[in-house]
């Protein structure tokens, strides 16, 4: 489903003709993410370092706008920004899915390892979110970032990971408040364990996966649909008034 559809448009959550940026755009989560919103009547531009999958959506969404750069490169985020402008007169929003999940013991994980996870997952989201705040500064915007339930529970192993999310939850609160006054509200969502191409790998383990279900109260894994909702929630006048959340869509996993 491209562009223009069928999809019926309900006043609450229309986001016809909105320009979102979304960072990450060839991950696990943004590919389904992205045919929902398209499938809204969205204009989009993506943003992401694997030159490959931008050309693959390229030729899927012809209409939109691709940018082949690096999450923690505020110069080249800043120069894709301007091309968003340029090609659709305005920036309505962005959604951070980059990022990287290296899940490895404390005791042995590389260092370097340990602080590219700091770079992508919270360096880069908030060069985006400054980036992308500055070109908002006249009109507010919605900026929303893939968070984790690992910025509220501690899985071992996950020290990387689970500290990234955690700063990048307090970032959001933070950002919320400086830029509320502008209108750009700032929010994250929470996923439990979704099974995505970043995931895969580690859930063909069949005791990793047996652990993740176990831990979710409603005992399955996310999928990337169960996000759709608060993701357009937050895009949308329906979200017009929440601002430096972050929203858990986890099963129950963070009751635990």
């Amino acid at each position: 489903m491209h562009g223009h559809s069928n999809t019926p448009r309900d006043p609450l959550f229309d986001i016809h003709d909105k320009v979102y940026l979304i960072a990450g755009a060839c991950g696990g989560l943004a590919t389904p993410l992205i045919d929902e919103i398209s499938a809204r009547g969205a204009k989009m531009a993506f943003y992401d370092i694997n030159e490959i999958g931008l050309t693959e959506l390229q030729s899927k969404f012809p209409d939109a706008l691709i940018f082949a750069g690096s999450i923690d490169c505020e110069a080249s985020i800043t120069a894709c920004i301007v091309k968003v402008i340029e090609k659709f007169g305005v920036l309505d929003g962005m959604i951070n899915a980059a990022g990287v999940l290296p899940i490895c013991d404390s005791l042995s994980i590389d260092y370097g390892l340990f602080k590219t996870c700091l770079d992508v997952n919270l360096n880069g989201a908030f060069l985006l979110s400054r980036c992308v705040a500055r070109s908002m500064q006249e009109r507010g915007g919605r900026i929303i970032h893939i968070a984790s339930v690992s910025s509220n529970v501690a899985n071992i192993d996950y020290a990387a990971y689970a500290s990234s999310k955690a700063a990048l939850s307090q970032l959001v609160r933070v950002l919320a408040r400086e830029w509320a006054t502008k209108n750009i509200l700032v929010n994250a969502i929470g996923p439990a364990l979704t099974e995505t191409k970043l995931t895969r790998e580690y859930l063909s383990d069949q005791h990793f996966r047996q652990n993740a279900i176990d831990a979710i109260p409603m005992q399955r894994l996310g999928l990337p649909s169960d996000l759709f909702g608060p993701i357009i929630m937050l895009m949308s006048k329906a979200g017009a008034f929440i601002t430096g959340q972050t929203i858990y869509i986890d099963g129950g996993r963070t009751t635990v």
